[in-house]
């Protein structure tokens, strides 16, 4: 069996590892030569992302490329405490958030996957995909063509797969929140602790980087898209207004030294073709989360997968099963996620609302309300590549 995997970010590049660890030949084709480098905001990774990493023998890694966040500080905008919570795992588990950045993230996991045996080949957008007698025929803009067992599309939220899969596809809408992130340096954070202000328009997120500095990232409500080309100086002056009133991100605002270039977050409505007999979509590309998610629900994605291929009798019948094992989840992590996103861009009723109940909440309901979420286990590989189904 061999395996074409369409992007080589966090879903591309663990599916990569979790393949070659059942014997599976896998080529990974990728757009960018450094998709993220070393540019881009921080990302965490929660207690049920981490197990993933550990089955696949890479949590240690990923561990020294970032910074264990044991607490999560809820804020309102006045600066009143609204909750004090393990950071994305319930408070009996061992197994800290991982913060950090999103590029170091992909380098880690590619370096793992070429470490595993998988060939990654950068410069290549795939175009279209024909099926064949025994699989699929992955053809790229630059003419080379690839035929495989099977076709991941891990491409993200902007997939081409999900294109090709069904021409009638959603596609990706603005979603009335965008971020921008930066490094502050100078200004006194406890260490180990992710800060989130709910803030008058929006959310405000920072923490101790692991060399002193701070990272931060404003996740900014606006109903229009912004001009993302305004110069640096331009986007601190904006930010230090929107937040003017609080006390803490207006501090750390005004000790940036360096900023990152704004990102549109983007809502994908519901994907009804996941996969076909020898295409399936992974992370963004099905389903993009957010909600300090995005990243574990891609590791999940790609331990699932492999869990499949190495236990059903065909490629058809494994793609079945992983859309079975996922659909549920996912479908409930999305209205979560909408949820998120819904307290981020709440007016001020929905904020006076929101910080009069959320300490209530938190304090009787935050361990029932997230043990779906933290607890949940894939499982490990299968001890053996006996169960990988042929061509």
């Amino acid at each position: 069996m061999n395996v074409i995997v369409v992007g080589g970010g966090v879903a591309g590049a663990a599916s990569a590892i979790a393949l070659r660890r059942l014997g599976v030949e896998v080529a990974v084709y990728e757009a960018y030569a450094e998709p993220a480098g070393r540019v881009g905001s921080f990302l965490s990774l929660a207690s049920n992302g981490l197990r993933v990493l550990r089955a696949l023998g890479v949590l240690e890694q990923v561990r020294r490329a970032g910074v264990e966040v044991p607490r999560q500080r809820m804020w309102a905008g006045s600066g009143k405490l609204l909750g004090d919570v393990p950071r994305g795992r319930l408070g009996g588990d061992d197994l800290h958030s991982v913060t950090l950045m999103r590029g170091a993230l992909v380098e880690t996991l590619r370096a793992e996957a070429l470490a595993a045996g998988a060939r990654i080949v950068t410069g290549e957008r795939l175009v279209d995909a024909v099926a064949t007698e025994t699989g699929v025929r992955a053809v790229f803009a630059s003419g080379r063509t690839a035929e495989a067992s099977l076709l991941i599309g891990a491409d993200g939220i902007h997939s081409v797969t999900r294109t090709l899969l069904d021409p009638h596809a959603p596609v990706p809408a603005y979603a009335g929140l965008y971020s921008i992130s930066g490094v502050s340096e100078g200004v006194s954070v406890e260490p180990g602790v992710f800060h989130m202000t709910f803030a008058r328009n929006g959310a405000f997120l920072h923490l101790a980087a692991p060399d002193g500095r701070v990272w931060w990232s404003a996740q900014v409500a606006s109903p229009g898209e912004p001009d993302l080309d305004r110069a640096e100086g331009a986007w601190l002056t904006h930010l230090a207004g929107l937040h003017r009133h609080e006390r803490v991100p207006s501090a750390v605002l005004a000790a940036t030294t360096a900023l990152h270039r704004p990102t549109l977050t983007h809502t994908l409505d519901a994907v009804t073709v996941r996969h076909d007999d020898r295409i399936v979509l992974l992370g963004d590309a099905d389903h993009p989360v957010g909600a300090g998610q995005g990243a574990s629900m891609a590791l999940e994605d790609a331990l699932v997968l492999a869990r499949a291929l190495g236990t059903e009798s065909s490629v058809p019948a494994a793609l079945s099963a992983y859309d079975a094992a996922r659909s549920g989840r996912l479908a409930r992590m999305a209205r979560a996620a909408a949820g998120n996103r819904d307290s981020k861009t709440a007016g001020p009723l929905g904020r006076w609302a929101r910080d009069l109940m959320m300490p209530v909440g938190i304090r009787l309901f935050y361990e029932k309300a997230t043990s779906w979420l933290y607890a949940y286990d894939c499982g490990e590989l299968p001890a053996t590549r006996a169960g990988v189904p042929g061509d």
